[in-house]
């Protein structure tokens, strides 16, 4: 009989995780930390990518940091490497979590914000999956999970840019899925709602705020660590069937 507590133990796998500096994504580093990887804390602010891998390391966990534009594909191709140095060369998990928003109506959204926002959460994920291909396992322990949005499964009002990013992560992930399969490696998105730094304009307004929850059938916003365990799941063995999927996390919202 197989062990189910097992079938999420990570130990002696690595990990990577962008715009981990806070929110999501710290919880993220320190949850898959907990499970046993060894984690890459990246973010472009390097001091806090720092705060956080000590803070891991304080636990007597493993991790390690470094800055990370994900715009950048030199800086994303060190990342990986340093990510999968972790590892004897081999990173089973990258997480595509950084991000940022520029909310406006459409009529006074400017192109350079639309462009800003695609460069993150498009680009920063095409230039880090590319560049981890080559030290992605061919054993099934392989996992690239992007992180999109109920945004972009249903558009969000003055937010023309950031839903057409997180929708354009949903069909590269569905793609990716496909041309990976043959290798074995997984594919996956997941579409949280936390309460974070990145929601914190909706959240401190009292009219979005109350329209928000009313969407909410929980009726209330998630804590990042919260979120973090769906990332565990999706990373570990316990998904090893599962690929091309996008998985809200949202209570309840896109059911």
């Amino acid at each position: 009989m197989t062990d189910s507590t097992g079938l999420f133990d990570l130990t002696g796998r690595s990990a990577l995780v962008t715009g981990a500096g806070g929110g999501i994504g710290s919880a993220v580093a320190e949850a898959l930390a907990r499970a046993g990887a060894a984690v890459l804390v990246t973010d472009v602010d390097e001091s806090a990518a720092s705060a956080v891998a000590g803070k891991i390391n304080a636990a007597g966990l493993t991790a390690d940091s470094a800055a990370l534009d994900v715009r950048d594909r030199s800086a994303a191709d060190a990342a990986v490497a340093r990510g999968a140095a972790l590892a004897d060369g081999t990173l089973h998990i990258l997480v595509n979590n950084a991000g940022v928003i520029a909310p406006a109506m459409f009529d006074k959204l400017e192109e350079d914000a639309f462009r800003r926002v695609l460069d993150i959460h498009v680009m920063g994920t095409f230039h880090c999956a590319q560049a981890a291909l080559p030290f992605l396992p061919d054993d099934g322990k392989g996992r690239i999970i992007n992180v999109t949005s109920s945004a972009g499964l249903v558009g969000t009002l003055g937010q023309v840019n950031y839903s057409a990013a997180k929708a354009g992560i949903i069909g590269l992930t569905k793609s990716l899925a496909r041309e990976l399969a043959r290798r074995r490696v997984l594919v996956n998105a997941l579409a949280p709602l936390a309460a974070t730094p990145m929601t914190e304009t909706i959240r401190t307004n009292e009219k979005f705020a109350a329209q928000m929850l009313a969407r909410i059938p929980l009726g209330r916003w998630a804590e990042p660590a919260e979120i973090a365990g769906s990332f565990v799941f999706l990373a570990s063995d316990a998904a090893s069937f599962i690929t091309g999927q996008v998985l809200p996390v949202d209570g309840g919202m896109m059911m």
